[in-house]
């Protein structure tokens, strides 16, 4: 557990309040498409069977449960999942599936630090494993998206996926909330961890797969949303041969010299206490079509993001602010440091760039990866993000593996599409149809379409649960 200079050990019962008045905070819909043929008459199969047999390896503990239904219609209002924790990820209108009956395996991996108080076990490093009775042979791995856990992408990613057959685990990352900067000894560490976190669950998965079904996964995918599309790109640029392909949504970039988070939000802070201009926002790569989502994101997600993550890399400037914690009160928690307005990436030490780049992306990816991106994303700006990963994995010579899909209209989270339909669309249906175009890519060899820009559907179209990426 790094602590800042002074910082006491965060009290778990203060560390859990805190995440639960943030998480709705911090960072989509079904096209019901026929499941994969799954292997009802395979060894294992039946209602739960082998449940007794399942033993997640490294787990330091686990819970396994027989259940009627593993998605979130069946779950909502259970301890099976948490629905509060998906808040604001999908637009409202969304069509899941249901009725997926299964086992599922909640637990832990050892860990020190106890920030994700779910289950009241005050531990990190939490996972789900859900196991279908249908079984197309496959599994899907995710980690949480923004500072959320373990269950916050259920309706976005679980339910699909296991009405399609596969198997489906996720991950806390090892650490969860506002406060997850500070885990770990040295700057950098918590973000580390999420990366080996994820490798952690996909073999430990593989193997509760293989328990369950009586042979192992003919087809492993990562996936993800936000800093779960990072660990996506990280995972299949360094650990592919766990893995046939990924789905990124809208992944976090981190390169050493930039861009990065921390070279774009700072003028976000400059512009909220009147010390930058529109303009220089735009100048900095937000979205100029943008603006009308701009008073939103400044009073929810900038200067809060801007200094959890400088604290995490950078925790030698203005070590006062967020000092100890993000705060104590919703309003603490959003509120900007006053300091992040004069943050200079590049002028900083050398230390804070060998920081990053411990978990910087490189774009050498080593199986097919699908990105996509919304053009109005208005935390992580496409100019400075996915283009750029776009440019570095061409870069890389990898171009061949990669397809790159803008979202008109898309924003960084679904959830804001209820309130301006006019102006913005959801980009799960766009996901779930990449997720259909990366496995048919992987498993019949049918390439996807050349990457492009999908754009909004006309007037009366289910913008909600469609969306064709074209041919």
């Amino acid at each position: 557990m790094r602590l800042l200079p002074g910082r006491p050990r965060t009290r778990p019962a203060a560390s859990a309040r805190r995440f639960g008045l943030a998480a709705a905070l911090l960072a989509t819909t079904a096209v019901l498409v026929p499941a994969v043929p799954a292997t009802a008459d395979a060894p294992g199969a039946g209602h739960c069977a082998r449940q007794d047999r399942l033993r997640v390896p490294g787990a330091a503990r686990q819970e396994a449960a027989c259940l009627p239904d593993l998605t979130t219609a069946g779950l909502a209002g259970t301890p099976y999942t948490d629905m509060a924790d998906q808040a604001g990820l999908s637009a409202k209108g969304t069509v899941n599936p249901s009725g997926v009956p299964g086992v599922q395996i909640d637990g832990y991996f050892p860990d020190t630090s106890r920030l994700n108080a779910t289950h009241g076990w005050a531990h990190d490093a939490q996972f789900v494993i859900r196991l279908p009775d249908r079984w197309n042979g496959g599994l899907v791995v995710t980690g949480a998206p923004g500072t959320r856990r373990q269950y916050s992408t259920d309706a976005l990613i679980s339910d699909r996926v296991l009405a399609q057959g596969y198997a489906y685990a996720a991950t806390d990352k090892g650490n969860t909330g506002p406060d997850f900067f500070t885990d770990g000894e040295r700057p950098g560490d918590a973000v580390a961890e999420w990366n080996r976190r994820v490798t952690e669950l996909t073999l430990a998965a593989k193997r509760a797969v293989g328990q369950r079904y009586g042979r192992a996964p003919a087809r492993t995918y990562v996936t993800g949303i936000s800093n779960a599309g990072y660990l996506t790109r990280w995972q299949l640029e360094n650990r592919p041969e766990l893995y046939d392909g990924g789905v990124d949504w809208e992944g976090v970039l981190w390169t050493g010299k930039g861009p990065n988070l921390l070279t774009s939000l700072p003028v976000t802070v400059s512009r909220s206490l009147g010390r930058a201009t529109d303009e220089d926002l735009v100048a900095a790569g937000f979205a100029a079509d943008s603006r009308f989502l701009w008073p939103y994101h400044e009073t929810a997600y900038w200067g809060l993001t801007q200094k959890i993550f400088r604290a995490e890399f950078d925790p030698s400037y203005d070590p006062a602010c967020p000092g100890t914690t993000a705060g104590e009160t919703v309003a603490e928690i959003l509120a900007p440091c006053a300091s992040d307005a004069s943050y200079d990436y590049a002028a900083r030490p050398a230390s804070v760039r060998r920081a990053v780049e411990r978990v910087a992306l490189t774009g050498r990816i080593g199986k097919p990866l699908i990105t996509l991106h919304g053009d109005l994303d208005t935390l992580l700006p496409i100019a400075t993000d996915s283009d750029v990963y776009a440019r570095m994995v061409d870069g890389r010579g990898r171009g061949g593996l990669h397809r790159y899909y803008t979202v008109a209209g898309g924003n960084h989270t679904d959830g804001l599409y209820d309130t301006h339909p006019d102006r913005l669309r959801p980009i799960l249906p766009c996901y779930r149809s990449a997720f259909d175009a990366l496995t048919r890519w992987v498993e019949a060899g049918e390439r996807p379409p050349a990457d492009r820009v999908v754009p909004r559907p006309a007037a009366g179209a289910d913008v909600v649960n469609s969306c064709d990426l074209g041919s």
